[in-house]
């Protein structure tokens, strides 16, 4: 699935009165604009994940952009601060999720500075737009406290993001773009112990996927000018039930994986 086109203006829609809505820009995904569902589900999925493995716990949710991943971190866990250094997404979020989650709190700060004891920590689809990503990492090793301590940190396959043949994506907001190999190796050197998961296609992205890969199928809708209509229906369809992820103990082929989730123990 690609992108919509980044000097396209695409707003949310439907917000409540007086949040103002974020504009997609290609640095962050957003709920709420129906050309971005795909992406937006794709990340929810795994904040879903999460979800299941935070109950109780105290959470920081590092660059927590529209705050959508910390409110739904927030109908399970203890509490939530959402850490977001950008202004206009840190008050979107504040006056979006704030009022209906009386558990969740954002803070505007830059990940590298924000500090607070926490059991768990999530970093979705953020490493890959630091310069120092092992600095980060110690960062949190050093908030995280037992007997839980944990951090999920996730990032896209280059392997499945770039184009064939490509060293890296197009996308300007990433400064390096991971190998399954090299982000196990750069999250070993700061946590003790790594599991490392891959998100996949499942249900009808999976049944796209093969038509894709088998059927040829974006020739044949093409021939036949269905392109256009096609997508404008089947992308605001696709759920994060579309999803799933699967650990490599299971035998999970990771270069095959839309992204990596780690799951971090000091």
């Amino acid at each position: 699935m690609t992108r919509p086109e980044p000097l396209v203006l695409h707003l949310q829609r439907g917000l409540p009165d007086g949040v103002p809505p974020l504009a997609l820009t290609g640095e962050r995904t957003l709920p709420d604009v129906p050309a971005e569902n795909y992406w937006y589900r794709r990340h929810l999925a795994v904040y879903e994940w999460i979800r299941a493995r935070v109950a109780g716990l105290r959470v920081v949710d590092m660059a927590s952009g529209e705050g959508y991943g910390a409110d739904v971190l927030a109908t399970a866990a203890r509490s939530v601060t959402g850490v977001e250094a950008n202004l206009e997404a840190f008050d979107h979020a504040r006056l979006r999720y704030e009022p209906v989650r009386p558990n969740l709190r954002f803070v505007r700060s830059l990940v590298e500075v924000h500090a607070e004891p926490c059991d768990a920590i999530t970093f979705l689809q953020t490493i890959e737009h630091v310069r120092n990503p092992g600095e980060v990492l110690e960062h949190f090793g050093a908030m995280l406290e037992p007997p839980h301590a944990v951090a999920f940190v996730s990032t896209p396959n280059v392997l499945t993001l770039a184009p064939k043949g490509a060293e890296r994506s197009g996308n300007p907001w990433h400064i390096k773009e991971y190998r399954a190999g090299e982000f196990r190796a750069l999250c070993a050197a700061h946590f003790d112990d790594v599991e490392l998961f891959g998100l996949f296609h499942a249900r009808k992205l999976r049944l796209h996927e093969l038509a894709l890969r088998h059927a040829r199928w974006d020739d044949v809708h093409a021939r036949l000018g269905l392109t256009k209509p096609f997508y404008d229906r089947f992308t605001p369809a696709i759920s994060q039930r579309d999803f799933a992820l699967r650990s490599e103990h299971d035998g999970a082929d990771l270069d095959r994986a839309l992204d990596f989730v780690a799951v971090l123990r000091p």
